[in-house]
Parts: C-alpha cells; structure tokens; sequence
C-alpha cells in the first residue's frame, strides 16, 4: 500500500509543477509548421512539442520490441 501512497504523492507533485509552468508561460504565441499558422499559448506548444517528441522515440522503439520479441519466439520454437 505504502508505494501506491508515494506514486499518488510524486503524482501529486508533478501536477502542481505542471501547473505552475503553465501558468508561468501563458503568453500567447505564432506558431508555424507546414503552411499552418496560429496562436497557442507557450506551455500549450511546449507541452505538445514534449509529447509529439515522446512519441517519435516511443513508437518505433515499441514496434522493434514487439519485432524482436516475435524473432525471439520464432527461434525459440525451431
């Protein structure tokens, strides 16, 4: 029980830090990519920009996981 008190805690801690960084960075700001072009707050962009940023790196390392994972079993069965 103990770990899920200290998840919810460090939960907890990010989320106010979270909060705080964007109500330090609500400026609006332009933004162009591709031809688009718009205004979205600071945090706003930063914080898709970080996620979009996870996701080139997740994606593709999870489908060479699940590729090695099914190579893996492949030879393990032969």
């Amino acid at each position: 029980m103990s770990a899920l008190y200290v998840g919810l805690i460090v939960a907890a801690i990010l989320t106010i830090f979270l909060l705080v960084f964007i109500a330090q960075n609500s400026d609006s700001v332009a933004v162009k990519f591709l031809g688009f072009e718009g205004q979205i707050s600071l945090a706003v962009a930063l914080l898709l920009s970080a996620v979009i940023g996870v996701l080139v790196v997740a994606v593709p390392g999870s489908l060479r996981i699940v590729q090695l994972r099914r190579a893996l079993r492949k030879n393990a069965n032969t």
